[in-house]
């Protein structure tokens, strides 16, 4: 299918999706949703069908950082000669939130051309322990930024600054070590790098000082976060990683329920695949593409249960990491 009418599927694809989320907040109105219990929860996850490993060997999300220093260590394949790298991250998104009908949708298309798809955890430990950090935004993005947990770098919940001494993420690492010449951090949310108590303020900081190539990024929507990242992949000399973050699911989540049976969240997850979508198709246009070696991970922080997460819960524990490269993992 030509660039334009993919393009053009996609945006109708947008509209309808639209149409879905006005329609369920109408439903929501009159009609309860159903239980989101255990039995419904492996019910959808079962009907995903894509997912390499089981619960029980799930990976932790750390292993999203370890995965992209590889990239960079590993060899070029012949026939490439520059290396690449985008984390696209889905704030708030279950494992079994996503619709791998959806064929307009950035991770049906990783899947169709060969990608792989894995349930992940976090939180520190796997189920049936007990968290050792909040199923939130700061912990789990962070987790998946330095490739440890909080006993190492410290952020256990929102709204606390990182120490600089704890763990730096793959973004400031990269850069300085000179594996990479530049990287940049899309986001809406203020308390990443913002605010004054937010996660990365110290490291943000820490990059302008040292002079490191590292761009921190803030849009006021989902929308403008998604523009200023295809504005990046657009570049002659776009950023060497990307890392960039969409906030519906969460938003949504928190607005009217995190089950994917609730169709203002369906609605969330299918408006960030599309979003992500037009991120890879914009990668796929790069004049250079042919001779770049990208790595496209898209994951999630953490999942949600009934308005929220934090907790311990599966519906709140249970993430995933889809890529185009295959994962190796313990």
């Amino acid at each position: 299918m030509s660039g334009f009418f993919y393009r053009y599927k996609q945006i109708v694809s947008l509209i309808l999706a639209f149409s879905m989320m006005l329609g369920g907040l109408v439903v929501k109105l009159f009609v309860p949703l159903p239980d989101d219990n255990y039995e419904n929860y492996m019910a959808r996850y079962n009907e995903r069908d894509v997912y390499k490993n089981t619960f029980e060997a799930a990976v932790p999300q750390t292993e999203v950082a370890g995965m992209v220093r590889a990239h960079y260590a590993s060899p070029l394949p012949e026939g490439k000669t520059e290396k690449k790298a985008i984390i696209i991250g889905y704030d708030g998104c279950r494992a079994d939130a996503i619709d791998l009908t959806f064929d307009t949708g950035a991770s049906y298309m990783l899947l169709k051309d060969g990608g792989h798809a894995y349930v992940a955890y976090c939180g520190g430990v796997m189920l049936p322990d007990d968290n050792t950090q909040d199923t939130s935004t700061a912990p789990g993005w962070c987790s998946i930024l330095t490739g440890e947990w909080a006993d190492v770098h410290g952020i256990t919940r929102n709204d606390m600054p990182k120490n600089n001494d704890d763990a730096l993420t793959i973004l400031t690492t990269l850069v300085e070590d000179g594996t990479i010449d530049s990287s940049a951090f899309y986001t809406m949310w203020k308390g990443h790098f913002t605010n004054e108590n937010s996660t990365y303020i110290n490291e943000k900081k820490y990059c302008e000082e040292k002079g490191l190539d590292v761009t921190y990024s803030l849009s006021s929507l989902n929308i403008p976060t998604a523009y200023e990242t295809i504005k990046d992949i657009r570049k002659d000399q776009c950023s060497d990683l990307i890392f960039t973050i969409l906030e519906a699911p969460d938003e949504t989540g928190h607005l009217s329920g995190f089950t994917p049976d609730n169709p203002v969240y369906a609605f969330g997850v299918k408006l960030n695949e599309s979003l992500a979508a037009f991120m890879i198709d914009s990668i796929k246009a790069r004049d250079t593409y042919d001779t770049e070696d990208w790595l496209i991970i898209i994951t999630s922080d953490h999942g949600g249960i009934s308005k929220g997460h934090g907790g311990n819960s599966l519906q709140e524990r249970m993430t995933f990491i889809i890529t185009n490269k295959e994962l190796v993992y313990d």
